[in-house]
């Protein structure tokens, strides 16, 4: 059962064809098998989810018909979940324990969907890689010397594996999308404030959004229809419509005019990648789509301009973590400021630490204006830089990632260069645009991921041209090869 896509398993579930406890059974089972591979999960509960499933068929039984009632789903050790560990990766808050559940979870919950156990990720989602993890890194099931991508890479790997049918995840700068492209699957980042981020554990507030992860198109506006609307808790969600994603899903790409940047086919791509890419816009093409070549003229901006915006958003939200309300506490502090300063030392990793210090110096009385003041003027340029290409085009297109995923280490002492891993993702969040990645190919054996932007609020339309490219392609249905000699 673990090769079924998510409307599969809902389909079975209504027929009958199997029971949730057996198919939350089947995940479980799977995870205790493989995850020693792939140390994909932070936390599973195995008894907390059999019960959800045990009830979630009681109230089938009685005639309830909640969109996602019996479905196994993980999610990403970044969203609040009551009485059960919310780490974020960090010894931080590896003894945190939340009392209340956040937004998402409470509509995941509404739908009745059964919990799995909370994904490992890079600490406070600042990563490329899932090594940054106080619990480990996180190995891609297509080749378990690489890394899975990041922040979400737990969520990423555990979908590709088969030990979850779909998963939550958080894009900050292409965390959602860069994990997708890695491990072969779909990934969505919805537009800013499309989904709630009350409960959410803040790396950069004006950039964090939640979306959903599986291994189509179809899934993933599945998962949106239960995770999309309004929050009245969050003054930062949107009060635009939500739309049922799955409606226009099956619309034909006649008339589509999709985008191609000439600076995300030039220097620092991958020579296979570019091919694989090219391949799946002819595809696009033949399905009745039209390729204009544009210019994103600010795209050399976007990761000087993230790497300020975002580690100033990150020194302010992660002060709170100091020893006095919760989370970790050294041990015998000698006074007020011991007790701030190893609190600190000992509870965050290296890439932490890094860009609380670059986000705290740009923040700081000299050199405000020349740093984050500049950094959001150069924002709102990339942001205007869209918007007028989205004047002549419908969608843009082009690679996720610069090349397939990387071995494991090889660029853990080169922060730059794992920066430029997100050369294509960063600009999406800075303008808070929906964009999403899909498979499209292989590279060096491994997955090649295709990203599609939209408009603001555009999610139906990314949703429909990845749809109908994976109703002409296979490379979605493409699974790794663990087994279960691999894991032993």
């Amino acid at each position: 059962m673990h090769d079924l896509s998510l409307a599969d398993i809902i389909s079975g579930l209504q027929a009958g064809q199997f029971s949730s406890t057996e198919l939350t059974q089947g995940y479980l089972a799977r995870i205790d098998e493989l995850d020693r591979q792939l140390n994909s999960f932070i936390t599973v509960d195995h008894k907390a989810a059999l019960a959800s499933a045990e009830q979630a068929d009681q109230q089938r039984a009685a005639g309830n018909e909640a969109a996602l009632l019996g479905v196994p789903i993980a999610h990403k050790d970044i969203f609040c979940t009551r009485g059960v560990r919310t780490s974020c990766g960090s010894r931080m808050l590896d003894n945190f324990v939340p009392p209340y559940d956040a937004t998402l979870i409470q509509r995941f919950n509404a739908s009745g969907a059964v919990s799995l156990g909370k994904t490992n990720m890079d600490e406070f989602a600042m990563g490329s890689s899932n090594e940054n993890s106080f619990y480990g890194a996180v190995h891609n099931p297509w080749d378990t010397d690489r890394v899975p991508g990041g922040s979400s890479g737990g969520s990423a790997a555990a979908v590709a594996a088969g030990l979850a049918p779909a998963a939550t995840g958080t894009d900050t700068g292409g965390s959602i999308r860069q994990p997708a492209a890695f491990c072969g699957i779909t990934g969505l980042k919805p537009t800013y404030g499309r989904v709630s981020r009350l409960g959410m554990v803040a790396f950069a507030s004006s950039l964090d959004q939640a979306g959903p992860m599986a291994r189509s198109a179809q899934d993933c506006a599945i998962l949106l229809n239960v995770m999309a609307g309004q929050d009245p808790l969050d003054s930062t969600s949107a009060a635009e419509p939500v739309p049922d994603y799955c409606t226009d899903l099956d619309a034909p790409l006649s008339g589509l005019r999709i985008g191609l940047p000439a600076e995300y086919f030039g220097e620092g791509l991958d020579a296979t990648t570019e091919q694989q890419i090219r391949a799946a816009l002819q595809e696009l093409e033949k399905l009745g789509a039209t390729l204009v070549d544009i210019s994103l003229k600010t795209t050399e901006l976007a990761i000087p301009t993230y790497y300020i915006v975002a580690p100033a958003e990150a020194s302010t939200n992660l002060s709170r973590f100091d020893g006095v309300r919760y989370g970790h506490r050294c041990e015998d502090p000698e006074d007020l400021l011991d007790l701030y300063t190893r609190t600190r030392e000992e509870g965050f990793g290296d890439e932490v630490k890094r860009r609380i210090l670059v986000g705290t110096y740009a923040l700081s009385a000299g050199y405000y204006d020349a740093y984050y003041k500049k950094a959001q003027q150069v924002r709102r340029v990339i942001r205007d830089d869209f918007m007028t290409q989205f004047e002549q085009v419908d969608v843009i297109a082009g690679p996720t990632t610069p090349g397939p995923a990387f071995k494991l280490g090889s660029k853990g002492n080169d922060p730059v260069a794992m920066y430029l891993e997100d050369a294509y993702t960063l600009a999406v969040n800075l303008a808070g645009l929906p964009g999403m990645s899909i498979p499209a190919g292989t590279a060096d054996g491994c997955p090649v991921g295709l990203q599609l932007i939209g408009r603001h609020f555009d999610e139906s339309r990314l949703l429909n041209v990845a749809h109908q490219f994976q109703q002409a392609t296979d490379w979605h249905q493409q699974r790794p090869s663990l087994s279960q000699e691999t894991a032993a």
